[in-house]
Order: C-alpha cells, then structure tokens, then sequence
C-alpha cells in the first residue's frame, strides 16, 4: 500500500479593503469654520469622517 501526502492549500491574501467615499481613505474630511453672529465662514479644518468613523475603510463594502 502506497501512502501519498496531502497538501492543504494556502489561504487567499485577505482582499484590502475599498477607500471610504466621501473621505478618500484619509479619515478626515473638511469642516468650515464658522465665527461671529452672522456666522460668516473664516476657514476650513479636518474633521472626523462620520461614514467610516476615521478607519478610512469603505464600511459598505
């Protein structure tokens, strides 16, 4: 009786995950800053990308 080995394949590389949309996989997106009673806009600052909550990963996908 002849003994063959097996061999298991290895696992597929784990897929990267897709960028987030609205924030193009930084995390940050752009938020104006406002100030004054008239709250006329002074400027822009990074804010947290509430889509993927700063991971930068599409969640959708």
């Amino acid at each position: 009786m002849a003994t063959t080995k097996r061999t298991t394949k290895p696992p597929p590389p784990a897929a990267e995950p897709a960028p987030c949309t609205p924030c193009g996989g930084t995390g940050n997106v752009p938020t104006t800053v406002r100030v004054g009673r008239k709250r006329r806009p002074v400027g822009q600052q990074d804010g947290l990308c509430l889509n993927c909550l700063g991971s930068g990963a599409d969640p959708d996908a």
